[in-house]
C-alpha cells in the first residue's frame, strides 16, 4: 500500500520503490510559493532517508508542471511574532530571500537519490528552475518551456540553463523570454528526452522501475560524482551569483515599474501587455523563424 503524507501544497506518496511528489496548487497553475517549496524540501529529505525509496518523481497536478514563482504578496506572509523581519527592499534583503527559495530547490541537487522531473503543459520561470535541479527531465512533446518574466522582471535566481543548454541557446531564450516546446527542449538539452503526452507518465515510471533495480548506495555514488564534476565547473558558485545578480536586476527601471503595474492594473493585464509584442513567444530550434503579422511562428517550409 502506498505511504501517503499530508501537506498543504504538495502530495507525497511512496509506492513501488519511488516517492512521487506532486505540486498540488492546480488553481494557481502550481505557482511556487514559499510554503510549497518548504514542504517540497521536507518531503525530499524524507524520501532520501526512506530506504524503500530508490528515486523521486516531481510532477504537477492539473494542466501543467508549474507556471513559475508565486507573485501574490500573501505567499511571503510572516508570523506575527513581534520580530522585525527582512522586507526585501534592499539588495542584500532581496538576495537573502532569493537564496531562501534556492536552498529549498537545491535539496534536489544535494540529496543522494536521483530525481526525475515529469514535465507536462506549462513549465515556466521558476518551474524551469525546479525542473533543472532534478537529475533528469522528461517532457511531453507539447510542453511549453521558458522564462517569459525575464522580459521585464529580472534574471534567473537559479542558473542551471548554461550547464544543460550551452551558452548560445541559454542566451537565445533568456535574453528574449521566448519559450520552446518539450520536443525542442530535448533537442537543446533542457530535457533528456520528450515523448508524446500520452506516454509521459509511463516513460517516467519505466525509468523509476529501472532505478528500483539498483542498490541505493550505487545510485548515490553515480549521481554524486556527476554533480561533483559540475560543481568543479562552478555550478554551485554560479547559483549563489545568480541570486545576487537577480537582486541587482530587480533595481532596473523596467523591473521597478512592473511591480507598480501589478498594483495598478493587476498581474494578468500587466503580463498580457508585456507579452503582446512577442506574438506567441515561441522560438524554433530547427529551421527559419518565419512569423505572421501577429508574431506567431509560421509552419516550417519543406
Amino acid at each position: 500500500m502506498a505511504d501517503k503524507r499530508t501537506y498543504e501544497s504538495i502530495l507525497y506518496e511512496v509506492d513501488q520503490n519511488r516517492a512521487r511528489l506532486t505540486l498540488n496548487r492546480p488553481k494557481q497553475r502550481n505557482a511556487l510559493s514559499l510554503t510549497l517549496l518548504e514542504e517540497l524540501q521536507d518531503a525530499l529529505w524524507e524520501a532520501d532517508d526512506d530506504q524503500a525509496v530508490h528515486s523521486v518523481i516531481i510532477r504537477g497536478a492539473g494542466v501543467g508542471f508549474s507556471a513559475g514563482y508565486d507573485l501574490a504578496p500573501t505567499h511571503l506572509a510572516r508570523p506575527e511574532d513581534g520580530v522585525k523581519r527582512r522586507t526585501g527592499r534592499g539588495i542584500d534583503d532581496d538576495t537573502w530571500m532569493l537564496e531562501r527559495f534556492q536552498r529549498c530547490m537545491r535539496t534536489l541537487w544535494e540529496m543522494h537519490k536521483p530525481s526525475i522531473a515529469q514535465v507536462h503543459g506549462h513549465c515556466l520561470a521558476g518551474g524551469t528552475d525546479l525542473a533543472l535541479y532534478c537529475d533528469i527531465v522528461i517532457a511531453a512533446d507539447d510542453a511549453n518551456i521558458g522564462f517569459p518574466p525575464l522580459r521585464n522582471m529580472g534574471s534567473p535566481p537559479n542558473h542551471l540553463w548554461l550547464y544543460n543548454c550551452g551558452p548560445q541557446w541559454t542566451k537565445r531564450l533568456l535574453l528574449t523570454g521566448d519559450s520552446v516546446s518539450g520536443e525542442d527542449a530535448a533537442k537543446i538539452g533542457f530535457a533528456m528526452k520528450s515523448v508524446p503526452p500520452e506516454f509521459l507518465e509511463s516513460e517516467v515510471e519505466g525509468l523509476a522501475d529501472r532505478f528500483a533495480l539498483i542498490d541505493t548506495a550505487l545510485l548515490a555514488a553515480n549521481k554524486r560524482i556527476v554533480n561533483l564534476g559540475m560543481e568543479l565547473m562552478g555550478s554551485q558558485t554560479l547559483q549563489r551569483l545568480a541570486a545576487e545578480n537577480d537582486a541587482k536586476a530587480h533595481t532596473a527601471r523596467a523591473a521597478r515599474q512592473v511591480f507598480k503595474d501589478f498594483a495598478a492594473k493587476g498581474v494578468k493585464q500587466t503580463i498580457t501587455e508585456r507579452d503582446a509584442p512577442f506574438g506567441d513567444g515561441r522560438a524554433r530550434v530547427e529551421g527559419p523563424e518565419r512569423r505572421d503579422a501577429d508574431g506567431r511562428l509560421l509552419p516550417p517550409t519543406d
